[in-house]
Parts: structure tokens; C-alpha cells; sequence
């Protein structure tokens, strides 16, 4: 999928374990919907058949969550980053394109988060503190290495960017 903005860089794509845990995470929300929606007809007795509406309504209530599912996993491919010289570039989005511009100097503090499900893959979150509240963003499926390495990088360019203000 090409991005029309910021074509001339080349964006680091996310790690290819990210779709896994994209595919468990919203496949979670598909089970409950589809749990819910069964244990409802149980309670109401809409299991003889006759309720044709209500099920043609939790019909389309599924096909919605795996529609969800998939739209999940085609922004998962679409999401990059990209370390310049003075700033960090973070593209999203399938329908409505994102590049979010991140200079180092406006960063004030890196984090590298991992939850239980991340950590299982080896995975981890980088999330950007800015000095504005509107250029906070988020990096979420990097290699623990590549985190860490993100996390060091970053943190010392910006101390390095901010010593000049």
C-alpha cells in the first residue's frame, strides 16, 4: 500500500509478529461479540428459528467484528517509522493518511512498554513525550531490541536537541 505523503523516505515497517498479536487482540472482541450474541439468544429463546431478524442482526454484528479484524491487520501493515537527521516520522492510516513529525528536540521522555501478550512475541510499545500534547505518538510493534535501542537513541538526541533552546 503506498502512502502519498512523505514518499522520498524510507519508513521501517512494523515487526511482522505485530499482525499476530493485532489478530488475537481484536479476534478476543470477535469471540466475545459472537459469546454475547449466543448467550442472548439463549436467554431471550430466539434459538427456535422463528426470531429470523434477530439473527440476521447478530449476523451482521459478527460480520462487523471480523470486518474489524481485518481492518486492523491492513493498518497494522501500513504503519512505519522513520529516523531523519533532525526528527522522527511516524506514518499511519489505510483510508485517511498520517505522518506524524516528531522532533527530537521537543522530546521529553521515551517509554518502552510490553504487556502480556506483546511480551509473549517479543514485542514492545515505544510511546513519545513531547513538550506538546498534540505531537505525542506512539510506536506499537517493535522487537525488544529494536525498543531498546529506539528508547536510547531518541532519549539522547533529544537531550542533545534540547541543550541548544
Amino acid at each position: 500500500m503506498r502512502n502519498p505523503l512523505a514518499q522520498a523516505v524510507q519508513f521501517t515497517p512494523l515487526h511482522p509478529k505485530f499482525k499476530n498479536v493485532t489478530i488475537i487482540r481484536w479476534g478476543l472482541l470477535c469471540l466475545f461479540i459472537i459469546a454475547a450474541g449466543l448467550a442472548a439468544a439463549l436467554l431471550g429463546n430466539h434459538l427456535s428459528g422463528n426470531d429470523w431478524i434477530w439473527w440476521v442482526g447478530f449476523a451482521i454484528a459478527v460480520a462487523f467484528a471480523l470486518w474489524l479484524v481485518w481492518l486492523a491487520v491492513r493498518r497494522a501493515r501500513v504503519f512505519g517509522y522513520a529516523e531523519l537527521d533532525d526528527e522522527l516520522l511516524i506514518r499511519s492510516g489505510i483510508m485517511f493518511h498520517r505522518v506524524t513529525v516528531v522532533p527530537y528536540g521537543r522530546m521529553q521522555q521515551v517509554n518502552v512498554e510490553t504487556g502480556p501478550l506483546l511480551k509473549r512475541y517479543g514485542l514492545a510499545s515505544v510511546e513519545l513525550v513531547t513538550a506538546s500534547a498534540g505531537t505525542d505518538a506512539s510506536i506499537p510493534g517493535v522487537a525488544l531490541d529494536e525498543a531498546e535501542r529506539l528508547r536510547e537513541k531518541l532519549t539522547a538526541l533529544g537531550e542533545a536537541n534540547m541543550e541548544g533552546l
